[in-house]
């Protein structure tokens, strides 16, 4: 992507304002805590410290609106506590340029390098550095430092006071994200009826499993229905997948597969009715003809075996998710029939629920600092090669030229340029740009209005108060809309608030337009400068990709040699370690689109291409997963060695791919074919041995970007280059072309000219 298009889509998604699900009782409960704070300030201290105690409870509020599964009270101390330790060790230091400069940095520094802890810390860090720009330079003395100091740990607990007193939706956050787990797999059941290999992106089973990642405090007190069905969840998509998928199910057509299209009917109308009722804490309401369909006697009758047994199972777990939801247990769907041995269907016995699960619990908030040390020294580690480390490199230089600059201009307010810059800074090149964008064009309309608002109204002291804490509350309902709307609000709240605090509005608002503006311009300068691409890293991506998913088919195969049953941690473990790989792909992936550089050895096509197969290959091992052996069953000695073979050489393949080769699958293949004279009690693991080498291999010719042989003499040379160009500018078309062409091999020269295929070029012309 050039640069001139580069700047087009991330001006674009600054721009943007989306429509989201606004939070209008959240939002007004943290313009009250503003409210709070400013009118006893006002009253007991006057405009300084309230202005002070202000930005306090404004930034705690701040806090509480951020992704975290953990209390947000918490959260809203935090904030308030660490601001006002800046604050006042900024106000040591604010009489000595070079002092405070060292501070700045030092702070800065810091914050840029907390985002190794996570988006919340991080957000939280690099807020209060930059409201620490401003309260620095409103007290008058060390004991107005002090009290200021004090007033925003006030403000903060004020906002934690709030959390803990009105409450809205306290596990709101949670059964969202449980409920998205459900929905989403209700969507993958219906797709499936008329994709058999529809894909399924693992994000929201993610984030179920994040948010029932909860402290112990939070085991004790979280509701019943928000226990288990994140697990059961987890249990289903493999056996929706086992029951759609021909190669181990049933016929692409015939009753087996309208049988099986009925069923995944009924499993998405059941889980829909699940999430609903998890979402708004109310029973479930699964519609009698979901009911109907699994009652019928005919399943047993139709279906056989991995296709029944897959259908048994799946509806023991939709019964399983329906109690824990919160259904009465006798008036759970019934279990599918089966056929007797005499032929008639009979119902068999569906499991008892399983036990309560142990809860998964995170650490307390102290025990947290031990585990962001330790995440700030590994990445301190990889020094340049961290983007989190090039990140607080870049963000401290900004921030110390942006103060010195703003000091020498001759504008007053030289704080407002550092500012700008730490806000809109982030670890990737997309987020900082659309940022810097959004923070500019939502400045210029903040202002605008908040000036002619002033001109209007000529508002006092009080009233001036009561349009920041409304500006406020404006910003706390569209935060989510879009960073131009939350930062034309922020704009206006400064005005107002400064304006509170005897400053005219011809003092503040073009001094804070063009400061703004030359920090922003700084932030995009230093990121082109000192950037940190994930563009030249996606190998290593995919390559960790293949390797956990690699691990992942291995381990599934490995039980069918040792078959424990269907619990198995190893297993589960490295599923886990697949998605994260995955998520971790998609994320690199996605910063890259939109980055000015080339590609450098990973074509988007070929990016696609491998994203796609690399899918494919985690989702035959789960199917293989959906139908672990029982304890009982037979062994499958070759199932061993092929798992050992697999391991391996996704880990030299994983390799390969580090290092520009393609990756080769011998010792795969030959475990697969000593697998022919052995007995195989169960097709599953066969067909999907098969299946898992089908997909290495198709891996391979994916990442095979060499030219074809008939059109260079097949060395790489800048003919290779500009044919894996043009193939990311013809799209999809193109690169289904140039895979046909090159497909068909090198052409007889006795054959002559007429039997060559056109170029490539030609027939996207054509």
């Amino acid at each position: 992507m050039t640069w001139l298009r580069a700047l087009k889509e991330t001006t674009r998604s600054g721009l943007t304002v989306e429509r989201k699900r606004l939070e209008p009782l959240i939002a007004l409960r943290g313009a009250a805590g503003l409210a709070i704070i400013i009118g006893v300030s006002l009253t007991l201290f006057g405009p300084a410290v309230a202005a002070s105690s202000a930005f306090g409870a404004f930034q705690a509020a701040i806090a509480t609106f951020q992704r975290s599964w953990r209390p947000r009270p918490e959260l809203a101390l935090a904030s308030g506590t660490s601001l006002a330790i800046s604050t006042f060790l900024g106000y040591l230091t604010g009489s000595h340029t070079l002092l405070f400069l060292a501070l700045l940095s030092l702070w800065t520094f810091l914050s840029g390098l907390s985002w190794a802890a996570g988006p919340t810390i991080g957000i939280i860090a690099s807020s209060n550095v930059a409201i620490m720009l401003v309260t620095v330079t409103l007290p008058g003395s060390l004991a107005a430092a002090a009290g200021h100091a004090a007033m925003m740990v006030v403000g903060g607990a004020v906002q934690a006071a709030l959390v803990v007193l009105f409450p809205v939706r306290r596990w709101g956050a949670h059964r969202d994200a449980l409920a998205d787990a459900l929905a989403a797999e209700a969507d993958y059941a219906r797709r499936l009826r008329h994709d058999p290999h529809a894909d399924f992106d693992p994000e929201p089973l993610m984030a179920a499993r994040d948010a029932a990642t909860v402290t112990p405090r939070q085991a004790r007190t979280r509701p019943a229905e928000l226990h288990g069905a994140r697990g059961l969840a987890e249990r289903i998509r493999p056996v929706l997948a086992s029951l759609a998928d021909p190669a181990v199910g049933v016929p692409e057509e015939g009753p087996e597969r309208d049988r099986v299209r009925e069923i995944l009917a009924a499993a998405g109308a059941i889980l829909d009715a699940a999430a609903r009722a998890i979402r708004q804490g109310e029973p479930v309401k699964i519609p009698p003809a979901a009911v109907a369909t699994l009652r019928t006697p005919d399943t047993g009758a139709i279906l056989t075996g991995p296709a029944q047994r897959a259908a048994k199972r799946l509806a023991a777990l939709l019964r399983d998710v329906v109690e824990t939801a919160g259904r009465p247990p006798d008036k759970a769907p019934p279990p599918t029939p089966t056929p007797a041995p005499d032929g008639s269907p009979t119902s068999t016995p569906t499991p008892s629920p399983p036990p309560t699960p142990t809860p998964l619990l995170r650490p307390t908030f102290p025990a947290l600092l031990p585990a962001a040390l330790r995440a700030i020294r590994t990445e301190l580690r990889r020094r340049h090669e961290s983007p989190i480390t090039r990140h607080a490199i870049r963000v401290t230089a900004v921030a110390a030229a942006g103060y010195l600059l703003g000091t020498w201009l001759p504008l007053g307010h030289g704080y407002w340029a550092p500012m700008a810059s730490v806000m809109v800074m982030r670890p990737d090149f997309s987020q900082t740009y659309s940022r810097a964008v959004a923070r500019f064009g939502g400045t210029l309309v903040g202002v605008a209005l908040a000036t002619g608002l002033v001109q209007l109204a000529h508002p006092d002291t009080e009233l001036s108060a009561a349009l920041a804490v409304l500006s406020a509350g404006m910003m706390y309902l569209l935060m989510r809309t879009g960073q131009v709307a939350a930062q034309a609000c922020v704009a206006s709240y400064v005005v107002f608030l400064l304006g509170m605090g005897g400053e005219q509005w011809t003092q503040t608002v073009p001094e804070r337009v063009v400061l703004t503006l030359l920090g922003g311009v700084l932030a995009m300068i230093a990121y082109a400068v000192y950037p940190a691409w994930e563009t030249p890293r996606l190998r290593n991506r995919l390559a960790d990709w293949l390797t956990a998913d690699g691990r992942y088919a291995a381990a599934v195969v490995s039980r069918y040699a040792d078959p424990t049953g269907s619990n198995c941690p190893d297993v589960r473990e490295a599923l886990l370690a697949a998605r994260d790989a995955r998520i971790a792909w998609q994320e690199a992936a996605a910063r890259a689109k939109n980055e000015p550089v080339r590609h450098r050895g990973l074509s988007r096509a070929a990016a696609a291409d491998a994203e796609e197969t690399l899918a494919q290959l985690g989702r035959v091992a789960m199917l293989m997963e959906a139908h672990l052996p029982d304890r009982d069953a037979t062994p499958v000695p070759a199932a061993d060695r092929l798992a050992q073979a697999l391991r391996k050489s996704t880990e030299a393949g994983a390799k390969a791919v580090r290092e520009r080769r393609v990756p080769k699958w011998e010792a795969v293949r030959k475990a697969l074919d000593e697998w022919d004279g052995e007995g195989v009690p169960d097709r599953v693991v066969r067909r999907g041995a098969s299946l898992l080498l089908a997909t290495l291999e198709e891996l391979s010719d994916a990442l095979d970007t060499a030219p074809p042989p008939m059109l260079v003499d097949g060395t790489e040379t800048a003919t290779q280059t500009d044919q894996e160009d043009q193939k990311d500018q013809q799209g999809q078309k193109g690169q289904k072309d140039q895979q046909d062409q090159k497909d068909s091999g090198p052409q007889n020269p006795e054959q002559g000219p007429t039997a060559r295929q056109p170029p490539i070029r030609s027939e996207t012309q054509d």
